[in-house]
């Protein structure tokens, strides 16, 4: 571990490094009067709610000054001026993001649909494909949650070595993602947020994996009111991360430790920061210490509350922009007044970028509460209701009405006038209808992809097979077509616990690295946190990666990044990113509590933005790779762990049959009922075909297939019109996955209206499955439960052809 040292000042700078220096301290002052103006937007109600980076304005600068283009910055809310620094925000977006403007060319970092201080890089065009990486300063968006940004970092530094490695990405498409590995992946993150798991997860495989990664932490003194000294042993994460330190005989880190107030230390700091990592790739820690924080952590509070007076006054002593003013002076830069000038032309910017993103905002608002009121007002004089006209007075309540307020009292004059016939009610409930379309664009567009590149636009191609076709184990379907599609696409990678040598657990990759490499087929330690975030940054970067995770139940250890992270990305930046990440995992049916989970109904609720495969063989999840490789969404399979090992026929053409998403699969024809399934309990309800048919009952049997998107063909509801009796087959907890799929079934396909007996759903049991083959039969659905659930209700419909069986 090193502390920076300051070089000995100079008695004279030259008329250019004059003027830097002066920029600099503009540029401090700019952002520290944007986040000024910008609390009290907030306090006065105009912004919702605001959260700055003051206090950080010149260790950002600083920082800035190495990040070049073709880097990545995976940070968080307190980066502004870096932002700024880089040129990636003018402070007209700033305002903008603050008023929520929902306009990707007002904000084009989330068009309005993120807090302030939440800054990205538009990476893909409206089309879909990748911008060149290597001419733009690039930033992975920013999330909220707690040290949510460290996993993504590491697969945005690891993409780096992935390309300074694979000569095969040294040419054609693959130049616009790297210059052959140079880039470096910048993340930051407050001290306090070191103490998430997440943080230390990734600080190891950083250290690992050995990559170009510059690591800042902005050390405050406190996690909004807490000290430091409930946070972090020590008190100092530089010194309880001694250990990663890097010597002649061991790999790690290098470590540098710097003040936030100290101008040409931090410049010193960061120059040899970035050159470390750049030109070694070797990971670096940057500690920048006695940091200040005016204003507190947010708008939702003070901090005074909780800072003593002699921190106050402390803090106020070294401001970094204060400290930088006081050495401009001592070093004869420029005059006091020289700096008060300059102060002042950044406050006059601030307001006047305030002033125009604020006028920006209200003025299609004001056209739209015009239009609403001259309606309402029409409305009032044709049905002579005074109620209805007394709806525009509120507006004047309301000098900044904002969509809420316009639509909902267009809504409450419809109401008003039910059963009124007038062409101003008519024009008014078009005025909605148009409404709620671009309001639907504003606010609820590009959860998944939109773009020609969308895995929905995949057709089917089915598996074909010769004559006499080899019998194998389901495994070796998928070992054989993944190492079609390794050769056929070089920037594809996997890896995974037991991913690499072993081939993975169930030997699906078996054979791989020796022949593609330990770059490309790899082992990784137990961290599912940071596994993921391999693949989602290394996917904003390019390649497509394969993260694996060993089994369902694991994926509660990254199901935070796949939620926060993974599943909001496209919709956050409003089709500015995206991570096609393919999560590979295996589960159902195994024995025991830890192995044999299904929290399906988690990941639908928590993972919408991702798609959900769930084939009931191993040909089938192939064919899901195969889709998905070629479309542009990040996707979870799930691989049914009882497969490996059964026989399957071997298709003749791997690497070109598809399983289509969204499609479901009827697999027995029946006219009596629908059941519905999906994954290893599929396979179960097959078997019992022969059983139904020798008691006279006519199975209809669907695969679902995929429960992200569910059949998007109504292809269960047409059944439903034949059959008029449907269960729902699902080892998910009860009111889980099954409660979902009858939402879809029943309200989106309106089977509701088909049925002659009641919907009914087959789930395990409410508590973790217990060990062994009993503890499985007795906790989730099995042969006999689901042979008498179909049965109960053909016993309801005909009970004399189908006689109690009890």
């Amino acid at each position: 571990m090193a502390q920076v040292k300051q070089k000995s000042k100079k008695k004279s700078f030259s008329a250019a490094r004059k003027k830097e220096i002066l920029a600099d301290y503009k540029l401090g002052w700019l952002s520290r009067h944007m986040s000024l103006v910008g609390r009290k937007e907030v306090l006065s109600g105009k912004a919702k709610f605001g959260i700055f980076g003051d206090g950080k304005e010149i260790p950002q600068i600083a920082m800035a000054k190495y990040f070049q283009d073709g880097d990545f910055r995976s940070g968080y809310y307190r980066d502004q001026t870096f932002m700024l620094a880089i040129g990636g925000l003018e402070p007209q977006q700033f305002f903008a993001q603050l008023y929520a403007h929902p306009d990707v060319e007002a904000d084009p970092f989330s068009a309005g649909r993120q807090m302030n201080s939440h800054f990205a890089t538009r990476l893909l065009d409206e089309e879909g494909n990748w911008i060149d990486q290597t001419k733009s300063k690039n930033t992975a968006s920013d999330i909220s949650p707690t040290a949510g940004q460290m996993a993504r970092l590491l697969g945005l530094a690891q993409a780096s070595k992935v390309y300074k490695h694979n000569k095969e990405l040294h040419k054609g498409e693959w130049k616009k993602f790297s210059n052959k590995g140079q880039e470096v992946a910048f993340g930051t993150i407050g001290d306090a947020s070191t103490s998430e798991g997440v943080f230390w997860e990734t600080i190891n495989a950083a250290g690992v994996l050995q990559v170009p990664m510059v690591m800042s932490v902005w050390d405050d003194g406190f996690g909004i009111s807490v000290a430091k000294k409930y946070q972090t042993t020590k008190e100092s994460i530089s010194k309880i991360l001694s250990g990663f330190q890097r010597n002649k005989e061991d790999d790690g880190y290098e470590i540098l430790t710097v003040k936030a107030w100290d101008y040409e230390a931090l410049l010193n700091t960061y120059e040899k920061a970035v050159k470390i990592a750049r030109e070694e790739h070797v990971p670096v820690l940057v500690h920048v210490q006695e940091v200040t924080q005016p204003q507190g952590h947010s708008t939702s509070g003070s901090h005074e509350r909780y800072k003593s007076e002699e921190r106050l006054k402390w803090e106020e002593e070294y401001c970094c922009l204060e400290k930088l003013k006081q050495w401009i002076i001592d070093n004869k830069i420029a005059t006091k007044k020289k700096l008060e000038a300059l102060e002042s032309e950044a406050q006059d910017e601030v307001n006047e970028a305030k002033s125009a993103a604020w006028k920006a905002f209200m003025e299609p608002l004001k056209k739209e509460k015009k239009e609403v009121t001259d309606l309402i007002k029409k409305l009032a004089d044709e049905t002579g209701m005074d109620k209805v006209g007394k709806i525009t007075d509120k507006f004047k309540m309301i000098p900044n009405a904002i969509r809420k307020d316009i639509v909902s009292a267009a809504r409450s004059a419809v109401r008003m006038t039910a059963g009124k016939d007038t062409d101003a009610r008519k024009a008014l409930i078009s005025w909605i209808g148009e409404s709620e379309k671009l309001n639907a664009e504003r606010y609820n567009s590009h959860l998944y992809s939109e773009t020609p590149k969308s895995p929905l636009n995949v057709e089917e191609i089915r598996p074909e097979y010769d004559e006499k076709p080899k019998r194998v184990d389901g495994r070796l379907v998928l070992r054989d077509n993944f190492e079609i599609l390794f050769d056929r696409h070089p920037n594809t990678l996997v890896f995974g616990e037991d991913s690499g040598k072993l081939g993975d657990v169930n030997k699906g990759l078996e054979g791989l690295q020796d022949k593609f490499g330990e770059l490309r087929v790899s082992d990784t330690g137990i961290r599912e946190a940071t596994i993921l975030g391999q693949g989602i940054g290394m996917a904003m970067r390019g390649l497509r990666p394969i993260a694996e995770i060993q089994y369902l139940d694991y994926l509660l250890y990254c199901f935070q990044g796949i939620s926060d992270d993974l599943a909001t990305m496209r919709y956050r930046t409003k089709g500015g990113q995206a991570a096609p990440v393919i999560v590979r995992t295996r589960g159902h049916r195994l024995e025991g509590i830890w192995h044999s989970g299904s929290p399906m109904g988690m990941i639908i609720s928590g993972a919408r933005g991702v798609h959900l495969c769930v084939p009931r063989n191993l040909t089938q999840a192939a064919g899901f790779y195969n889709t998905l490789i070629q479309g542009d969404d990040p996707a979870i399979v799930v691989e049914p762990l009882n497969g490996y090992r059964l026989k399957e026929n071997m298709p003749s053409n791997l690497g070109d049959f598809t399983t289509p998403l969204g499609i479901p699969e009827i697999v027995n024809e029946g006219s009596d009922i629908t059941v519905v399934s999906y994954g290893s309990t599929f396979n179960i309800i097959e078997s019992l075909i022969p059983e139904f048919e020798e008691h006279g009952i006519s199975v209809e049997l669907i695969d679902a297939r995929t429960l992200m998107p569910f059949d998007r063909t109504g292809l269960i509801g047409e059944s439903l019109r034949k059959t008029n009796r449907l269960l729902v087959v699902d080892e998910d907890v009860p009111g889980g996955a099954s409660a979902y799929i009858l939402n879809q079934i029943l309200q989106q396909q309106e089977g509701y209206f088909e049925l002659d007996s009641k919907p009914t759903c087959l789930t395990a049991k409410e508590h973790r499955p217990a060990y062994a083959s009993d503890g499985d039969y007795f906790s989730k659905p099995s042969a006999d439960d689901i042979f008498e659930a179909v049965y109960a209700i053909m016993h309801e419909s005909a009970p004399e052809q189908y006689p109690a069986l009890y």
